[in-house]
């Protein structure tokens, strides 16, 4: 069965993935933890003015907090993947 689940984000904790220009952060359903990452072209879109540097990457996704929550809780579907991981893509914005 799959169905919609409020994900809760307790944990402010990223990271960036600098083999993949990505950032890396966590959601929690319950007590499951869902790996999510942001990628590059979706942190420019969000943050046109990011330098492309780590500290670029992390400062463009701090910025856009809120609406990367919002979207990472929009294709989050309990049951849905059969996957603890997601990729926010420009596309998902």
């Amino acid at each position: 069965m799959v169905f919609k689940a409020k994900l809760n984000f307790p944990n402010p904790s990223r990271s960036f993935d600098s083999s993949k220009s990505r950032v890396r952060f966590w959601g929690y359903d319950s007590a499951i933890e869902i790996s999510f990452f942001v990628e590059a072209d979706a942190l420019i879109q969000l943050y046109p003015e990011m330098n492309n540097s780590e500290t670029g990457f992390l400062q463009a996704f701090d910025a856009s907090l809120k609406r990367i929550h919002e979207i990472a809780d929009k294709v989050y579907v309990r049951g849905g993947k059969g996957s603890y991981s997601y990729t926010l893509a420009a596309k998902d914005f």
